[in-house]
Order: C-alpha cells, then sequence, then structure tokens
C-alpha cells in the first residue's frame, strides 16, 4: 500500500513532523524561503492525502478542486478565514485549527501591547537609542496606569477570558461584549456584559478578540470608533479587517485616542504606511502566538488532527 502522503505549505516547528513521519508518512514541507504561490500550492496539492496550512495560504475553490486525495486540512493557526470552510465540507475534507494550545501565548502578548501603549514605551525607547535622553523630568511621556481602568473586551472566548484574567489582576474592572454570556468572567472577574456601544464609549482599553467573519468585518467602525474617550487605548490582536483601519488611523492623528497597538493588519502582511508614522501606536508583526510553547503544541495539534483523520477518527479540532 503507498504511504499516505502530506503536504505542509511552510516549514513549521518540528513537534508535529515528527508525529507525522513516526506514523509513517510521506511527509513534503515546502521550501522556499517565500510564502507557497497559489500555482504551485495547486501542484503540491494534487496527491496529498492531508495538507498542513498556513494562515496565509488562500485555500478557495480553485485550490480544493485540485485536491484529489485529500482527506483533511489541518490549519496552522486558531483562524480559518483563508479556507473555504463550506467547500471544503461540500467535498467531504475535514478542515481543523488549533484553538486553546495559543491562548495564553496571545493573551500574554496582548497585556504586552496594553503596557507598552499605556507607559509610551515605544516613544521611550526611541528616545534612548537616539541618545536624547537628558534626564529624569516631572512631565517626560507621561503615560496611565491600568489601576481602576474599565478595560472593554470585545469578544469573550478563551482569549479574551484569559486577557480579562490578566487585566483584571492588574486591578482593572472589566466589561465585555460577546455574542453569549461568560458566567466564569461573571463570577471570578465580576465582568460585566455590556452593549457594543456602551463597551466603545466607556472603556479606557479596548481588546479585541473576535474572529473574522462577515458579520466582524469592519466591526469596529467610524461611528464606533468615533465614540472612543480621547485617552482610550485600542489593541487589535485578533484579525485586521474587524477595524476600520483608515478611519482608525485619522483619530490616532488627531490625538483623539491616547494610543493603539497592532499584531494583525487590514492588509496584511502589507502595513498601512500612514502608521509608520505615527508615535502613538506600537506594531508588531504577527506574534501572537510566536512562542516556543505554542508553536510547537501548534504543530503538534495539527499532525494529530491529519492522523486522527487518516486512521478513520474523529479529528480533534474540527471546524466544520
Amino acid at each position: 500500500m503507498d504511504k499516505k502522503k502530506i503536504f505542509i505549505t511552510y516549514n513549521i516547528p518540528e513537534a508535529g513532523i515528527k508525529l507525522l513521519l513516526k506514523k509513517g508518512y510521506d511527509v513534503e514541507v515546502y521550501s522556499g524561503k517565500k510564502l507557497i504561490s497559489k500555482s504551485e500550492l495547486i501542484k503540491k496539492v494534487k496527491n496529498a492525502d492531508g495538507i498542513i496550512t498556513l494562515l496565509t495560504d488562500k485555500i478557495d475553490k480553485q485550490v480544493i478542486d485540485a485536491m484529489q486525495r485529500c482527506k483533511v486540512i489541518a490549519n496552522y493557526a486558531a483562524g480559518y478565514n483563508n479556507i473555504d470552510i463550506e467547500y471544503a465540507k461540500a467535498k467531504g475534507i475535514i478542515v481543523t485549527n488549533t484553538p486553546d494550545v495559543l491562548t495564553d501565548s496571545t493573551a500574554d502578548l496582548t497585556m504586552s501591547l496594553v503596557l507598552a501603549c499605556m507607559r509610551q514605551f515605544n516613544e521611550g525607547e526611541k528616545l534612548m537609542r537616539s541618545n536624547k535622553f537628558q534626564g529624569w523630568r516631572p512631565k517626560l511621556l507621561l503615560g496611565y496606569e491600568l489601576k481602576n481602568k474599565i478595560f472593554g473586551i470585545l469578544g469573550m472566548g478563551r482569549i479574551g477570558f484569559a486577557v480579562a484574567k490578566r487585566a483584571y489582576a492588574f486591578g482593572c474592572k472589566i466589561i465585555y461584549y460577546s455574542s453569549k454570556r461568560h458566567t466564569d468572567a461573571e463570577q471570578l472577574l465580576k465582568a460585566k456584559r455590556v452593549s457594543l456601544h456602551t463597551l466603545v464609549r466607556e472603556s479606557d482599553i479596548i481588546s479585541l478578540h473576535v474572529p473574522l467573519m462577515e458579520k466582524t468585518k469592519k466591526l469596529l467602525n467610524k461611528k464606533l470608533l468615533s465614540q472612543m474617550k480621547n485617552t482610550s487605548v485600542l489593541i487589535n490582536t485578533a484579525r485586521g479587517e474587524v477595524i476600520d483601519e483608515e478611519y482608525l488611523i485619522s483619530l490616532l492623528k488627531k490625538k483623539k485616542i491616547f494610543a493603539a497597538g497592532f499584531d494583525v493588519y487590514e492588509n496584511e502582511p502589507k502595513v498601512n504606511p500612514e502608521l509608520l508614522k505615527l508615535e502613538n501606536v506600537v506594531l508588531l508583526p504577527h506574534l501572537g502566538s510566536a512562542t516556543h510553547e505554542a508553536r510547537n503544541a501548534m504543530s503538534e495539534l495539527a499532525a494529530k488532527n491529519i492522523i486522527a483523520v487518516l486512521s478513520g477518527r474523529k479529528s480533534l479540532t474540527p471546524v466544520n
């Protein structure tokens, strides 16, 4: 019997690859330095029984139609908006993701962005690196403390709850907007569920944790963004498209809000050049899950999903 063929679109941490090799699969990892092109992807998936994809790989109908033997697409991410889920399902292909294992790493990074924005770390470091620091001054780069601030969580899922716990430990008051009530957040953190309009108007810090889908595209639109406090901070570690980024930039330029922290961007990997000019932003290159622990766990979970499906068992984390 032919070995099961697994194609991986990029060189991921070895933990998952080792599991697949131990199972006796024929594993091919794309060796290109750049992200795989669509034409190359279509060639490579043709005879694969299972595929591990990145969030940057657009798995549309054309790519799925090229899959002659594929039984499972394991997305190396918690999100899966890069895949045509329904079309894959219609073709009998299971799609999985890697939730849970990157929750803590993303929550840690979110709080790092909050602190960096609130205390103007970015400007402080620039001052030091430019050798312009002339000593302590009473009003040098004044920021804000977290204690007693109203911390708004937009999307109280796994990551939103993890962020809320961290913010609560800093002494913040938690409010949240979510499609479902989160009783643990309410009981353990005294969190209050509010409307989206209330969250935007009342929050000192707004942290986004919603998935990207049709109803969340530009969820924070001009009308909502214009209601933010001029002392507020906005953090996005979810998806760039959930904010009207252009309007947010206009608010930052006019100092209508205090600062914003970005780990994701509307046209990622391209970054709006206007963002690069702003002093009141912190910009990171999509580092939410970038820890050894999280990335290895993601690799293992993707591999385990493939092994489960190709062994005739249920996948661990299906999304369709």
